[in-house]
């Protein structure tokens, strides 16, 4: 299948955060976008909010080198980088101002398959704010066409 010209996938995402002795799982089944762009794969998607505002643009961008990026645009915008064993500086954009803080990957794993198009996403990840730990993240994204 030519993922050049955007393939429609199924997208199954579940994200596990502990915060404070506090487990949440969040999972979304949705519709989204599979494209290659060069050596580059981009997973695209939108979050329909619990809140009943507008939903968030999300694009995961896979490098050839296994890194991943992970962009969150909408009233909030936000821009996570993931390589194995590596720490990254990011900010959050509010409407409230802007928020600095650091994500350091402890794990990260992709597979994809060409016949049908599927593919598998796991990251888990710490989040630190002015080196303080606020939480550790796992997330799993299944795709198939």
């Amino acid at each position: 299948m030519d993922l050049t010209k955007g393939v429609p996938v199924s997208i199954h995402l579940r994200t596990e955060v502990n915060q404070n002795d506090e487990q949440e799982e969040f999972l979304f089944d949705i519709k989204g976008q599979v494209i290659r762009m060069g050596e580059t794969l981009y997973i695209r998607y939108k979050e329909e909010q619990e809140d009943g505002s507008a939903p968030v643009s999300v694009t995961m961008k896979i490098f050839p080198d296994g890194a991943v990026q992970l962009t969150r645009a909408g009233e909030m915008h936000v821009r996570l980088k993931f390589v194995y064993h590596e720490q990254f500086e990011t900010n959050y954009q509010t409407p409230y101002g802007t928020i600095f803080f650091s994500t350091y990957t402890k794990d990260l794993h992709f597979s994809l398959t060409d016949q049908p198009v599927a593919g598998k996403v796991t990251i888990a990840y710490d989040l630190f704010m002015a080196e303080q730990k606020i939480g550790s993240y796992n997330l799993l994204l299944e795709f198939s066409a």
